[in-house]
């Protein structure tokens, strides 16, 4: 009787992440321009295809189908495998959210040495056991194999709740953060009840884990179909848009909360539009988006046919940039379309206080990076 009750309620949850898993990956692929720099689109692929298909594959088959005593404990192993995996690429998430592409050593090797323990556990004798009593398939962990595994578990969760206050801390737009705070918790949780059932061994911890972790799935699944900026907002900061006229004069700058006293705009601005000017003479260049790199910073180059540069100094380029600074362009040029073509002749003088109202265009597109 006890089987039954769970049978139905796992089979329905495996199912159902199954095909929401399935369904995120194809909308991820589909809107990837949406998810900023690919290294992002990547990672969060990889998480809920481990987690979502590979690791609840291997958690349902092994805790509803008994095959045999090898083949099930061997089973059970590459679970947990594959849900340590998934443990390790969400905590690369939240690090690449506190500051991307930055792995912050220690932890990760801390964390590998410990994943290499468990898996030479794994080839101890009797180190897992299953046992069918009641007909309800359990697994059991000698002291050693547990021990590990529950140390390993408790370092996540604190690991999870130090990042987490951190980006918090970081955070331009807090309120941002409230989905991902409460999946944090979720998530913390399923890894507390997993805990709770190696200490135990009573299976319904188990049960209580893939629940919660489902929800906190189906939470990540959902906050990437219907807010796919979310990485991006929390991550990407603009320090300068300045926007030029093809003679090389500034027309207007705007210096955004986050930027560093070692960017300076105007020098960059300049030497971007006196190489523009000598490699192809503004004439010739049309909605045209170049990168110029360095050391602390990526300086974005939009060119207008209306003889206007918009030059953006972020810390790292992507797609969701390249797209706004096209919208604004685009107002920029609605507005300011008079103004645009009476200084088309380079001998014309400028009056740049005419384009003071160009901040409100920066603000409406950029809202999210203020």
């Amino acid at each position: 009787m006890v089987e039954i009750q769970f049978v139905i309620p796992l089979t329905f949850g495996y199912f159902f992440i199954l095909c929401l898993s399935v369904y995120t990956l194809i909308f991820i692929f589909n809107h990837h321009e949406k998810y900023g720099v690919k290294f992002t689109i990547i990672l969060n692929s990889l998480t809920i295809l481990n987690s979502a298909m590979i690791y609840s594959t291997f958690f349902f088959i092994s805790v509803i189908f008994f095959f045999a005593e090898s083949i099930n404990i061997l089973i059970w192993k590459l679970s947990l495998i594959f849900g340590f995996i998934g443990l390790m690429l969400t905590s690369l998430i939240y690090a690449f959210l506190k500051e991307f592409k930055k792995i912050p050593y220690f932890p990760f090797l801390y964390f590998m040495i410990l994943f290499g323990l468990i898996i030479g556990s794994f080839f101890m004798p009797n180190s897992i056991l299953v046992s069918t009593e009641f007909s309800k398939i359990n697994y059991t962990f000698n002291f050693m194999t547990g021990f590990i595994i529950s140390i390993f578990l408790s370092s996540f969760v604190i690991y999870f709740f130090y990042l987490s206050y951190i980006i918090y801390k970081k955070a331009r737009n807090k309120a941002v953060l409230k989905g991902l705070i409460i999946n944090t918790f979720i998530f913390v949780l399923s890894i507390l009840m997993y805990i709770l059932y190696i200490v135990s061994q009573v299976w319904i911890f188990r049960e209580l884990h893939i629940f919660s972790l489902w929800i906190n799935l189906t939470s990540f699944c959902l906050m990437l179909v219907k807010k796919p900026e979310i990485f991006s907002e929390l991550t990407n900061k603009i320090y300068y848009i300045n926007i030029y006229h093809k003679s090389g004069i500034l027309l207007f700058s705007y210096k955004f909360k986050t930027s560093k006293n070692e960017v300076d705009s105007t020098i960059w601005g300049n030497i971007l539009i006196g190489i523009n000017h000598i490699l192809s003479e503004f004439v010739y260049t049309k909605d045209q988006i170049e990168v110029l790199q360095t050391k602390n910073s990526d300086i974005i180059v939009h060119y207008d046919s209306y003889g206007f540069a918009v030059v953006l100094i972020t810390n790292r380029k992507n797609a969701i940039l390249e797209n706004l600074m096209d919208n604004f362009s685009n107002e920029f040029r609605k507005k300011y379309k008079f103004e645009l073509t009476e200084i088309q002749d380079l001998n014309k003088l400028i009056n740049v206080a005419e384009f003071k109202e160009t901040k409100d265009i920066i603000e409406k597109n950029f809202r999210m990076y203020l």
